[in-house]
């Protein structure tokens, strides 16, 4: 598209314009709102929805939609890390041709640098966060006033109209510009995902002070750039600056894309505890790398798994204007199912009129699709890769929570009522030996299978048993005082459920440490947690299909055991195992 006056000044109104409505009205002040007791992102919000108790089927087609967002969540967890330090990289070439041939390898350098470090955790980071920032925001601020400067008309751009006659005069390839456009708007969803990191007042007093100001003002002055030399529109952000501040510049960008990286790659971690706590994912390895912030977490399996596949994207793709093709695919359909989520809150939970509801959602839908429209083009040149992971990841979402209900059942089937195995206990003349036992299990009402299998291998019963089951709640956090309840049973027995928040991590052996506030006094260093072991096999059951009956096992078997799971002192666990069949 050439580079004329009416076509930069209708493209800095349709980047103003989408700030204003995607990002401030739509983020800021809409979604933000929409909050499961402080916590953020669409998998906190898909939560929120559910604890709506209406019609079943809407219900499950919300749930599905957002499985499908958070699936292309990891896409973006991706795409970002790529994307955003190759971009910052390639400034190299606009000082001088001779480091073409090195962005890549410096690139890849900088990402090996960045996931290896996730073990540590974010307060390395933490440190020099703040002042970068504010120093990446205020040079982009800068850049932007000097250019300006030197063309003030190009402010008239915020007049809407400017954006109605690029429509007008370049009928498609105006709209497909849209795809480009939208790449400005992309934070919204990460920025919602952070809100139970940061709050909402923080978030939008950085937005409305510093972030929003440096943004547009740096977008304003790229295209007062491009009003004197078109010739800077193959990279205009760099060539705003003067030559001597090329290099400065890109080690600024540089580290300001991996402190954006950093923070994705932390929300990617994020949302892989809350699908686990929720039941939508395997067990998985979950390392508190902070003593002091509950938030600050690493997830190894999900930090391999997302610098491969950025480190493949680099290598396959090459440069950033490329990847860019990819990039708003995931975003947009995301945005999609975040906007309508949060109409069944409004009126739902909010109880808005049905008027008001309808036309908040209308208005925030209409350029949600029309970013979708202009991105989705895009899938033969890269943006079938955030619809394949999306695909993939919510294909594994929803076998695992499938196959863990049918798991269930089964066991439920032959399950004996812990009541009666109890009073069939006390008629029988069963060895008693010292000390506690905890029994885990996925029913608050079956009895174990491996008391069972205890009790008739071992022929001996503890003198204090706990039939243990650690449920997980459709909110962030538990109160201490509701974590615990015990139901005494008799003869030796009790039931004990412990309940979790999806953004908390399960530590049985601490919560037996206060389970004396419940009525139960137990030293967890006595205790011997003796635990089910199953193995899956495929049965000939027809409630789920094949290739997904074998794709729950191959998770099963590779989940994080029980007792790493839930923190047990593994000098303390007895494992019996069985065969079942799903």
């Amino acid at each position: 598209m050439p580079v004329t006056h009416d076509n930069v000044l209708g493209i800095l109104s349709l980047i103003f314009w989408a700030l204003v409505i995607v990002v401030t009205l739509k983020y800021h002040v809409y979604v933000l709102r929409a909050d499961n007791r402080g916590e953020g992102g669409i998998l906190a919000l898909m939560a929120l929805v559910r604890a709506d108790h209406g019609n079943r089927r809407r219900q499950a087609v919300l749930v599905a939609l957002g499985l499908f967002g958070a699936a292309l969540l990891y896409g973006d967890g991706v795409l970002t890390p790529a994307i955003s330090v190759l971009s910052a990289i390639e400034g190299l070439e606009v000082a001088t041709p001779f480091f073409r041939p090195f962005v890549v390898p410096i690139t890849i350098a900088i990402l090996v640098g960045l996931f290896l470090f996730q073990r540590r955790g974010t307060a390395g980071v933490g440190v020099v966060f703040g002042p970068v920032i504010l120093v990446w925001f205020a040079t982009l601020a800068g850049l932007g006033i000097v250019n300006i400067v030197h063309s003030p008309g190009v402010l008239a751009a915020v007049d809407p109209r400017h954006a109605v006659s690029f429509f007008l005069h370049n009928g498609i390839h105006g709209y497909l510009v849209l795809g480009a456009v939208f790449l400005v708007a992309t934070g919204g969803e990460a920025l919602y995902a952070d809100l139970g990191h940061f709050g909402e007042l923080p978030i939008q007093i950085d937005w409305f002070a510093v972030v929003g100001p440096s943004l547009l003002l740096n977008y304003f002055g790229q295209g007062a750039l491009l009003l004197q030399d078109p010739e800077a529109a193959n990279n205009p952000f760099y060539r705003m600056a003067p030559s001597w501040m090329t290099y400065p510049l890109v080690i600024l960008a540089a580290m300001a894309t991996v402190i954006a990286s950093q923070a994705v790659i932390s929300g990617v971690f994020s949302l892989t505890r809350q699908a686990v706590q929720l039941g939508f994912t395997p067990r998985v390895e979950i390392i508190q790398t902070s003593s002091h912030e509950f938030g600050q977490i690493y997830i190894p399996v999900a930090n391999w798994g997302l610098m491969v596949g950025t480190l493949a994207l680099v290598v396959a793709f090459e440069n950033s204007s490329n990847l860019a093709a990819a990039y708003g695919v995931a975003v947009t359909t995301t945005m999609i199912i975040t906007t309508l989520l949060a109409y069944v809150v409004s009126r739902h939970l909010w109880h808005w009129p049905l008027v008001l509801a309808l036309a908040v959602t209308g208005g925030f839908l209409l350029p949600d699709l029309a970013f979708f429209g202009a991105n989705i083009v895009k899938v033969t040149h890269g943006g079938w890769f955030p619809l394949l992971i999306g695909i993939g990841g919510f294909l594994l979402f929803t076998t695992w929570h499938r196959g863990r209900q049918l798991l269930g059942s089964e066991m439920n089937k032959a399950a004996l009522p812990l009541e009666l195995f109890v009073q069939d206990l006390q008629r029988q003349n069963v060895t008693r030996v010292p000390g506690t036992a905890v029994f885990l299990s996925g029913s608050a009402r079956g009895t174990p299978p491996a008391l069972l299998h205890n009790l008739k291998l071992n022929r001996i019963v503890h003198e204090e048993n706990i039939v243990l089951t650690v449920v997980t709640q459709e909110v962030p956090y538990v109160p201490s005082e509701q974590r615990i309840t015990v139901e005494p049973l008799g003869a030796g027995f009790s039931r004990m459920t412990i309940r979790y928040g999806f953004m908390e991590d399960p530590d049985v052996p601490a919560a037996l440490a206060i389970a004396k506030e419940a009525g139960v006094a137990v030293d967890p260093a006595t205790v011997a947690y003796i635990l089910s072991n199953d193995t899956l096999l495929r049965g000939r059951s027809s409630a789920m299909a094949g290739w997904r009956k074998s794709l729950f096992v191959f998770l099963s078997r590779n989940a994080s055991r029980p007792s790493q799971f839930f923190r047990l002192p593994v000098n303390r666990v007895i494992e019996l195992g069985m065969q079942v069949r799903v």
